[in-house]
């Protein structure tokens, strides 16, 4: 099995959107559902095109089984949308692209890394505490679909 990272490229968006649909539906009958299940495909293409977010996909044999999407943040790399296929997890896809995200964020001289996770999801939390990541701040934000979610927002020094 060979687990390779690349930037995602105009051709990718498609895909990126489609493994996020797919790795956060698990998420659809939670009390406040994820709005990356409502996040259209032409919304992702414009924050591309634009540049205000970048896509990180991460392939197991040359297949795409994982993305990220990515945007600079004053001095942090702040991250979203970590998506694993559920046929793919268990693989360490989420630990390869934050891994290859820090040291990104070291290339562009960044001093951290950063996200939002639901409070309502310690497994996750668990994953980014095992990482290295920092719990910062408690904060209850509106989300797109417009329900208020209790989050954490967590940082890791590079």
């Amino acid at each position: 099995m060979k687990v390779t990272v690349k930037l995602a490229e105009e051709k990718d968006v498609v895909t990126a959107h489609q493994l996020m649909l797919e790795a956060f539906e698990e998420y659809r009958h939670i009390e406040v559902p994820s709005s990356a299940l409502k996040e259209s495909l032409s919304s992702v293409f414009e924050k591309f095109l634009k540049g205000t977010e970048k896509i990180l996909l991460c392939l197991i044999d040359e297949k795409p089984q994982g993305s990220l999407r990515y945007k600079v943040e004053e001095d942090a790399l702040y991250f979203m949308r970590v998506s694993v296929s559920p046929s793919a997890r268990g693989n360490r896809l989420a630990t390869t692209m934050l891994n290859w995200l820090e040291e990104y964020a070291l290339h562009l001289n960044l001093s951290k890394l950063k996200c939002r996770v639901r409070m309502s999801l310690p497994k996750n939390i668990l994953l980014y505490e095992s990482l290295g990541y920092f719990i910062t701040k408690e904060e209850t934000v509106i989300n797109p679909n417009g329900y208020e979610v209790k989050t954490v927002v967590m940082e890791k020094a590079l």
